[in-house]
């Protein structure tokens, strides 16, 4: 296997167990057994556990930013129906899951924020790179007259992003979606009603 593909699988496998476990329950050696690579060939590809967890994060964050950019790129959707078609996929993955896994960037942020400056640096911004998403796509409904004039957009952003991580971490605990459901009814009631 190249080098690109070993760090391709110990990345995914990464993923998952960090879903699964945590960073802190997540040794080593099961991530390379778990992903069929030799033990003791971890540090070729990577310089530390921290280094391995940044890049699994960092791979998350990308793959969540095509997402996004393509959920509400879709100009062929009004602002507002991006933004409630991208939340109800999510709220549709996460019942498939059981409600299990949750968002590892909201996992990590509550596990390593205090752990690690490298990790709370990388989780504020990336935050922060989805608040400015939500705002710019808010910002064209406000254009396009579905939010009221009045709300700032930015701020509506940082609740909306503070809102959807708390309801994910609630429906983990519930292992159901009712939390994700009440907060799009309450977010697209507000924004209606300005």
């Amino acid at each position: 296997m190249s080098k690109e593909k070993t760090t391709a699988t110990l990345l995914d496998v990464g993923k998952r167990i960090f879903l699964e476990k945590g960073y802190n329950n997540a040794g080593i050696e099961a991530i390379l057994q778990a992903a069929g690579i030799p033990k003791g060939s971890f540090y070729y590809y990577f310089k530390s556990k921290e280094d391995f967890g940044l890049r699994v994060l960092d791979q998350f964050a990308a793959t969540y930013n095509a997402e996004l950019e393509r959920a509400l790129g879709d100009t062929t959707l009004s602002p507002l129906e991006r933004l409630r078609r991208l939340f109800e996929a999510k709220c549709e993955r996460l019942e498939s899951q059981q409600c299990r896994n949750g968002c590892l960037v909201g996992n990590l942020s509550q596990e390593m924020a205090d752990q690690s400056d490298a990790f709370r640096a990388r989780l504020e911004e990336i935050f922060e790179g989805w608040v400015d998403r939500f705002a710019d796509c808010m910002e064209e409904a406000r254009n396009a007259g579905e939010i009221p004039p009045h709300l700032d957009v930015r701020e509506l952003a940082e609740f909306w992003l503070n809102s959807w991580q708390g309801a994910v971490l609630r429906a983990k605990t519930e292992r159901n979606t009712k939390p994700l459901r009440t907060f799009l009814n309450v977010m697209f009631g507000y924004i209606h009603q300005g």
